[in-house]
């Protein structure tokens, strides 16, 4: 197939978020002899890349795209009626037999394309986007707006009339069904990493050094909130030696919540590594004790599959995490993480019971057996196996 592959984000390096799928998305699909174009913002070293991935790339450079660019919202609503533009002027030449978007944003101008271009388009929702914005201030996100975003973005599979739609998790899925996609054109497909970068470890770092409870990711406004600032005071305020790591790029969500646990509990130790490329994150969790995933409670934050947790588990770290739905599902009976309630005080708590474990550090059985659990079936390799099988599909099905 001539596959027209939709993003919002630069393909490489990976920045965070669900920006790494990208990648093993389009080696699946080189590697099963499909011709993929690959449409997004340029980024560094694009062409040696693209010979690299053996794609043809058709980069964006109208405006500086990306996680952390000013006046990132505002570009993002802005990109996909250029995109939309730069797919119709490629498949006027010659068409494509499927387009594939990356995430809401992308999708947006695949809808818009599919009936002009009379091509099947398949949706990867990796996260529902607008129900983040849940937790965001009033004024940022006032109610009245929020709820036209999110039937915006919920609705925008039936709407378009999407030939597939392949979501991050099973809650997700069901939203869409519920707002009237066909059941038999959904595929959870959930969201993997990679065993090679994530190894477990073999041996935890010494009891007799200062222990890490550890946290990585984009570190925007939605992941550092309440639960965050006062379960990490409630931890430091039972367990001084404690110090808490930050893997990511010091954005100004983070650096206001290191701030204000600063100015809550003076002594606080805290770290921040700044920008670590995907590749080099798993260095770090190594030597740590506990991953954390304190998020609040939000329809987008109950349908992702934090990718984060996956890695912790992977190496081994034992974790807490608020109680998300599609985490507390897929994980359900596993010892080595531990589901909080939507408070500061009961994600202390469980972030001190693992802390005052006395085999806190040990790679026992069920930090085995799990790690082997999600190496088997969240690999990169098998996640990006199922989602090209029901794109494959989904072209055959097309009429």
């Amino acid at each position: 197939m001539r596959i027209a592959f939709l993003t919002h984000e630069p393909f490489y390096p990976p920045s965070g978020g669900g920006s790494a799928e990208a990648v093993y998305l389009v080696e699946e699909m080189v590697r099963r002899e499909h011709e993929v174009h690959l449409f997004c913002p340029t980024f560094p070293d694009a062409q040696e890349v693209a010979r690299k991935f053996d794609v043809r790339l058709h980069e964006f450079t109208r405006w500086k795209m990306g996680r952390y660019v000013s006046l990132r919202n505002v570009k993002y609503l802005m990109y996909p009626r250029a995109l939309e533009k730069m797919v119709r002027s490629a498949a006027r030449t010659n068409p494509f037999d499927l387009i594939l978007s990356q995430h809401t944003i992308s999708a947006v101008a695949a809808g818009r394309l599919r009936k002009e271009l009379n091509t099947p388009v398949v949706m990867n929702f990796l996260d529902f986007l607008t129900g983040f914005m849940e937790t965001w201030p009033v004024w940022i996100a006032p109610p009245f707006l929020l709820k036209r975003l999110k039937q915006f973005e919920i609705s925008l599979p039936s709407r378009c009339q999407a030939d597939g739609v392949m979501t991050v998790s099973q809650p997700l899925a069901d939203c869409f069904a519920e707002a009237g996609f066909p059941l038999a054109r959904l595929k959870p497909i959930y969201y993997g990493y990679d065993v090679e970068m994530f190894p477990l470890r073999r041996h935890a770092p010494s009891s007799d050094q200062r222990p890490v409870v550890i946290m990585h990711g984009s570190f925007d406004q939605h992941h550092l909130g309440p639960v965050a600032r006062d379960g990490l005071v409630g931890v430091f305020r039972k367990r001084e030696d404690v110090i808490f790591k930050f893997v990511g790029k010091r954005t100004p969500a983070l650096s206001h919540f290191l701030s204000s646990l600063k100015r809550i509990a003076p002594g606080i130790k805290t770290e921040c590594t700044g920008f670590v490329p995907y590749n080099e994150v798993g260095k770090h969790l190594r030597d740590a004790a506990v991953g954390i995933v304190p998020y609040e409670e939000s329809s987008g934050t109950h349908c992702a599959f934090v990718a984060k947790a996956v890695e912790y588990l992977g190496v081994g770290l034992p974790v807490v995490s608020t109680r998300l739905r599609n985490l507390a599902q897929y994980f359900e009976g596993e010892r080595r993480i531990r589901f909080s309630d939507f408070t500061g005080d009961d994600f202390a708590r469980q972030t001190l019971a693992w802390l005052n474990d006395p085999n806190l550090y040990a790679v026992n059985a069920d930090a085995r057996n799990l790690s082997d659990r999600v190496r088997e079936h969240l690999d990169w390799c098998a996640i990006s196996g199922e989602a090209i099988d029901f794109v494959e599909k989904t072209r055959h099905e097309f009429r």
